[in-house]
């Protein structure tokens, strides 16, 4: 993927709103795709309209420690993880700048049962973004997530898609699962140097193996 710098618009890899002008990665408001330049404003990753965790089962398993930091060594990735939470207009939250990662504390802590949500930008106009190289993964790559307590807890892919900011489907990435999975997401896809827009998003499953 090449990083564009339209000569009128510097874009960002954009996911949500982020007052005060860093570059945004954007996931999709269905309606308002992709990374958004600076000057034109940016959307959200949508919030789950429904439970992002399983039912409860009869062995509750006990709690796991907030995630940390990340680490992708195949592409390049070791971050530490902020957290992100919703915004005013209820839309999920991303990071302010590209070069971190972060956890959406809606989502389960990875490890837990359930879809932990990890989002990062792909770029900017001045540099590449943490998850520049996410859309490269392929299936049985691993992703180790660090808690707060110093455990690790792997992950390794079991899909890797690409979604059209307006066919972006919310129930499959948030959804309830029965086990511990991740999933990494950002922009990618076709560029549209009109509006300075990616109009995908690109999504990693994984499922925790130890």
């Amino acid at each position: 993927m090449q990083i564009r710098r339209p000569a009128a618009i510097a874009f960002a890899a954009g996911l949500i709103a982020i007052a005060g002008g860093t570059a945004g990665l954007l996931l999709t408001h269905h309606s308002t795709p992709a990374l958004r330049p600076v000057a034109a404003g940016v959307g959200a990753l949508p919030a789950p309209a429904g439970p992002i965790v399983a039912p409860p089962q009869s062995a509750e398993p006990a709690p796991v420690a907030a995630p940390a930091s990340l680490t992708i060594p195949l592409i390049g990735v070791k971050t530490n993880l902020i957290t992100l939470g919703l915004a005013a207009g209820g839309a999920m939250q991303v990071p302010s700048t590209v070069s971190v990662a972060g956890w959406y504390t809606g989502s389960p802590r990875p490890g837990s049962i359930g879809s932990a949500i990890i989002v990062g930008h792909v770029d900017s106009a001045q540099a590449r973004g943490v998850f520049f190289r996410l859309n490269t993964l392929k299936v049985g790559d691993d992703a180790f997530v660090k808690r707060a307590d110093g455990t690790t807890v792997e992950f390794r892919v079991t899909k890797v898609q690409e979604y059209l900011k307006d066919d972006f489907p919310t129930q499959d990435v948030y959804g309830p699962t029965p086990d511990a999975e991740l999933r990494l997401i950002t922009c990618g896809g076709a560029f549209d140097p009109a509006t300075g827009h990616y109009l995908s998003n690109i999504v990693v499953y994984a499922t925790q193996v130890k």
